[in-house]
């Protein structure tokens, strides 16, 4: 049986970590400093059982950002 529901994890920022935190921001409703908690206390889960499309799409602007991110 196919997956069909993901988690997006964020593992890392990387070195371009505002880019993150406003990648972190677009993907989700967090406001900035919970954004930028969430990408200081990586790894941590981002989106939790969205659709293929939608994490892989996740995965995509956050690695474009600089970060390191795992679907699971």
């Amino acid at each position: 049986e196919e997956q069909s529901e993901f988690d997006v994890i964020l593992e890392g920022a990387g070195d371009k970590k505002i880019q993150v935190i406003k990648e972190v921001r677009s993907l989700t409703s967090l406001g900035l400093k919970e954004a930028k908690d969430l990408v200081d206390n990586a790894p941590k889960p981002l989106l939790e059982g969205v659709a293929k499309d939608a994490a892989e799409k996740a995965k995509a602007a956050l690695e474009g950002a600089g970060a390191t991110v795992t679907l699971k």
